[in-house]
């Protein structure tokens, strides 16, 4: 399975190149495009964090002052911005309450409990808190979202039972633990889906084409 996801990797990255994920220019930029991210594409993202930044707000103490109605306008490039306010300012207020809005305090802490501190966010699922973890936190934590499932269910790799932690453990137990390696990978599984994976597929142009499906996991 090791040479496998080797295999993979090595595909894609010569097809696509370097993706330079996650795209931001801070931990606290970063972290706010994972929630926003959520069920939208990422030039909506882009937006709603322009908003953000040409006000000067893209600071914990500066979203920390504003109202849940307030952030949803800034924000409502982004999609369901109702939603993703208040997952945004339930985040903040973890900051605030057990940090003092210190990040640099939140992001020092140890891997899994990072990781249960985002989770017990109200609005953080297993996706959101493993982008923090692996783009923002730099920690070596594979995350797994739809296009993996797919692609790794066409060729025969896992199937549809398979629950996040299995499909994440796959990568995690096969792989060595570098959050470069798991950065890089995780970015070209996702533009594979986006450009061929899709639901109605495009397998005659992905690089993964000739590869071929192995028997499932037992």
């Amino acid at each position: 399975m090791a040479q496998r996801l080797e295999d993979m990797f090595t595909r894609l990255l010569n097809h696509f190149g370097p993706q330079h994920w996650w795209p931001g220019e801070t931990e606290l930029e970063v972290i706010v495009g994972a929630v926003l991210t959520q069920n939208t594409n990422w030039k909506n993202v882009e937006k709603a964090i322009l908003n953000l930044k040409e006000r000067g707000l893209l600071s914990p103490d500066r979203l920390n002052a504003l109202s849940v109605s307030e952030l949803a306008q800034l924000i409502r490039p982004a999609g369901y911005y109702n939603i993703k306010a208040k997952r945004l300012k339930n985040l903040i207020d973890l900051l605030r309450e057990r940090y003092g809005l210190d990040l640099s305090r939140l992001l020092d802490q140890k891997t899994d409990t990072l990781r249960q501190e985002l989770l017990s966010v109200n609005g953080i699922g297993f996706e959101t808190a493993d982008s923090i973890l692996l783009y923002a936190a730099r920690r070596p934590v594979f995350v797994v979202d739809a296009y993996t499932h797919r692609i790794l269910r066409r060729h025969g790799m896992t199937d549809e039972q398979t629950d996040y932690h299995e499909l994440q453990s796959l990568f995690m137990d096969h792989l060595p633990e570098e959050p470069s390696l798991f950065n890089e990978f995780h970015a070209l599984i996702v533009r594979t889906g986006k450009e061929y994976c899709r639901r109605k597929s495009l397998c005659h142009l992905c690089p993964l084409q000739e590869w071929g499906p192995v028997p499932p996991l037992v």
